[in-house]
């Protein structure tokens, strides 16, 4: 199912830890639709009646893997990294990095420069305000999509969708052992990927790099919720008071999304 989709998943099924499951069909998550097939695409329509795509790729990424149209759908935008505060502050890869990642990784992974990059990345985002903005209209809009599925995405469907499936998870009601659970299974899709380049460089520092961008890394991403646990209490509270979720529209996505 979903083979033109990299990372593909449902994160229905679920189960919480007050015993309710996570309705099938309706929630799902993975990466770009730039290459899309036919039979995945009919998919989504027939078996998914899929009403809204979220896109949280930046203006760069989506210019060069355009996402392509399903019919029934709308596709809104709303990408999660901040280009222009990134640029000034000089917190990101360059873009370069991108066109060729795993040998470009391989090159630059020892470069102090990508390794502070790489070390700050999920903490960034999670404490960035714009990026912030972004996550508060997705979590209002798949509120307001009253019917059919919704699909959620970056390039990779880890990182940016990774942490987009942690706060609907966490209003929920998922603990973080389900978190991680759901995030952790990016590491299986890009297994393979990751030995390739990991076993091009030797040390540990050299390999977060790696881990970080071509696959997952749990300890960073770990980080990021503690942090988020150290300033706001809990993630729930985070979802609440940083991406602007109410009382009310967390009741909503439980009658709709739980069983």
């Amino acid at each position: 199912m979903f083979d033109s989709i990299a990372n593909f998943r449902d994160i229905g099924g679920n189960v919480l830890p007050d015993g309710a499951r996570v309705r099938k069909g309706l929630l799902l998550r993975g990466g770009a639709l730039d290459k899309l097939s036919d039979e995945d695409k009919t998919e989504f329509v027939e078996r998914y009646a899929l009403k809204r795509i979220f896109d949280f790729r930046t203006e760069p990424e989506t210019k060069l893997s355009p996402d392509k149209e399903i019919e029934g759908s709308k596709r809104i935008w709303l990408p999660a990294i901040d280009e222009s505060t990134e640029s000034l502050a000089k917190s990101s890869l360059p873009q370069e990095a991108f066109r060729d990642l795993g040998p470009w990784l391989v090159r630059n992974s020892k470069n102090s420069f990508v390794q502070d990059v790489t070390r700050r990345f999920y903490i960034e985002l999670v404490t960035n305000e714009y990026t912030q903005l972004q996550y508060a209209a997705f979590l209002s809009e798949v509120v307001n999509t009253t019917d059919g599925a919704v699909y959620w995405h970056c390039s990779q469907g880890k990182d940016r969708t990774g942490l987009a499936a942690a706060f609907i998870l966490s209003a929920l009601g998922a603990d973080r052992d389900l978190i991680l659970k759901d995030y952790l299974i990016s590491m299986d899709y890009y297994r393979d990927e990751l030995a390739l380049y990991e076993n091009q460089v030797e040390t540990e520092e050299e390999k977060e790099v790696i881990r970080t961008y071509i696959s997952i890394n749990p300890r960073y991403f770990i980080a990021a919720l503690d942090v988020i646990d150290h300033k706001w209490g809990s993630l729930l509270s985070y979802v609440q008071d940083a991406l602007l979720l109410q009382d009310s529209d967390i009741e909503t996505l439980r009658s709709r999304y739980l069983e």
